[in-house]
């Protein structure tokens, strides 16, 4: 057995899961995992305790751990909450944002305008979210906003590949919007522009019930 740490086990699950390699229901094997390391199943076990904690695991008796899997009910009610605790986190960030968080935003944004790769997208559009929150400092909340995009991100990923290019220009110019609200440290502008476009994903996901079988 070699010395692998739990660290190690749960950056590659996570990958996986947020990855869509693992998917929604797939079970997580104990014995697979520590076979593939090489290790014990100690760290195995205690990597799933620090998915379990992001939202990207669950266990049941007697079964194991596999890949939360949501209803379509249970979803649109995950991105009401996302609708209610993401402007406040970017409330709260936004006065720690500098000029040079600023840049770094245009620049994310100017990448995901000229990307055409769906994985490079669900990337890029998280990495320009996660940054307008960077300056929230409110531990609870923080966890809550991560928690909350990695139990759907298999569902993003899927409503993604549905609207495919067609639809892109409509999620550019709404991060245009809240990069310019973050730049003017527009507390309202930025709350009104973030809620319209996680509810707008919201009301389009309700009306594809295929994402979710």
């Amino acid at each position: 057995m070699t010395d692998v740490s739990s660290a190690r086990v749960a950056t590659y699950l996570r990958d996986a899961i947020l990855g869509g390699d693992l998917r929604p229901g797939d079970r997580i094997r104990q014995e697979e995992v520590a076979e593939r390391f090489g290790a014990s199943r100690l760290p195995v076990r205690e990597a799933l305790r620090t998915l379990e904690a992001e939202g990207l695991a669950e266990s049941e008796p007697h079964k194991g751990a596999r890949v939360p899997r949501l209803s379509q009910h249970e979803v649109e009610v995950i991105y009401e909450m996302r609708e209610r605790l993401e402007p406040l986190a970017l409330v709260e960030s936004l006065p720690q944002l500098g000029e040079v968080d600023h840049d770094r935003l245009e620049e994310v944004q100017q990448r995901i305008e000229a990307n055409e790769d769906l994985e490079k997208f669900l990337d890029l559009d998280r990495e320009f979210h996660m940054l307008t929150y960077s300056g929230c400092h409110i531990d609870p909340l923080s966890s809550m906003v991560t928690r909350l995009w990695n139990s759907t991100q298999h569902y993003r990923r899927a409503y993604v590949a549905l609207g495919g290019r067609s639809r892109m220009w409509v999620v550019n110019s709404e991060h245009r919007l809240i990069l310019d609200a973050v730049r003017r440290r527009d507390a309202q502008d930025a709350e009104r522009f973030l809620a319209g476009h996680i509810r707008r994903t919201r009301i389009e996901l309700s009306h594809h019930p295929e994402v979710f079988e």
